[in-house]
């Protein structure tokens, strides 16, 4: 949390709607899909939501094969590249992309079978018409970039619990990769049986101001309460760096779970535990005593705040 701003989700249509760019060290529905349209396109890769080494390679080829620079990075021109537009009664690797991302940005449960049926052009032209866009039931280049930027939001089944403490209701949103990270240190730190990670705000569906933040705008600031020693940071009430019940070696292993689901993509985590910043794993800032701020990145990103 930083300073006050206005409780208020910016408007639809997403103006400023861009496809997030995917590196390696990142995670979920987007990576996956940069997976599914690299099949689509002949490049041999796993679909597994991860970008490794492996994906990177596959960037790589198709980027020459497209007369793109070849730095394995997914950015708007290998966005645009790899995008293809498709339409009821397609199928193919595209199509299970488009499946995917409907089910993670839109909550849905499409059958992810390759196959443009009846239901995903429902689905298309439900999210045509909840973006502002023409509402056709065709995915094409504009569908497409408004679908990849759209948030996705928590799975809290992977080891966290919700928490609101600026009455912002549901600001869990965040974009693909920030959420899937979030869930993959949540997955890491529940098996040493410590308990959930309290999730406070994220941000709103689709970005914008939020009540008590100046940040929490684009879906890669998080916020997250630090570990009990009695493992109840989900019920029991919040705490700070000084508090008797306050778990340093706990909450030292949630910064590191929450680094290496992310490797390259945490900017800074803001808490003022001064044995953490002294190890490096945290930073000063006021008024973050009682919370962890965890600021994702990108290679490249509109503003230079949220670029690694």
């Amino acid at each position: 949390m930083l300073a006050l701003g206005v409780a208020t989700p910016s408007a639809l249509a997403y103006s400023g709607a861009f496809q997030h760019t995917q590196s390696v060290g990142n995670r979920g529905a987007d990576v996956a899909a940069v997976q599914h349209l690299l099949r689509q396109h002949g490049q041999a890769t796993a679909v597994d939501g991860v970008f490794s080494a492996d994906t990177a390679t596959a960037v790589k080829a198709f980027q020459q094969t497209k007369s793109l620079p070849v730095d394995g990075i997914v950015g708007p021109k290998t966005w645009a590249a790899l995008a293809v537009q498709v339409r009821e009664g397609d199928t193919g690797e595209a199509v299970s992309a488009l499946q995917a991302q409907l089910n993670a940005k839109r909550k849905l449960s499409l059958k992810v079978t390759g196959t443009f049926d009846a239901a995903t052009k429902q689905a298309v032209t439900s999210f045509q018409s909840h973006a502002g866009i023409g509402a056709d039931g065709v995915a094409g280049p504009i569908t497409w970039e408004n679908l990849v930027w759209h948030f996705d939001y928590p799975d809290f089944a992977a080891g966290l619990c919700d928490k609101d403490p600026d009455g912002n209701g549901t600001a869990n949103w965040g974009t693909a990769s920030t959420i899937a990270q979030l869930e993959a240190a949540a997955r890491g730190f529940a098996s040493t049986n410590q308990g959930k990670i309290p999730l406070g705000d994220v941000s709103f569906e689709h970005g914008g101001a939020i009540n008590g933040h100046s940040s929490h705008r684009v879906g890669m600031d998080v916020d997250i309460w630090p570990i009990r020693t009695d493992s109840k940071q989900c019920s029991a009430g919040r705490i700070t760096w000084e508090s008797s019940t306050y778990d340093r070696a706990a909450t030292r292993q949630l910064v590191k779970a929450i680094k290496a689901a992310a490797p390259g993509h945490v900017k800074v985590v803001w808490f003022n535990d001064p044995v953490l910043i002294r190890e490096g794993l945290t930073q000063p800032l006021v008024n973050h005593s009682n919370h962890l701020h965890v600021r994702y990145c990108a290679k490249t990103h509109p503003s230079s705040l949220y670029t690694c």
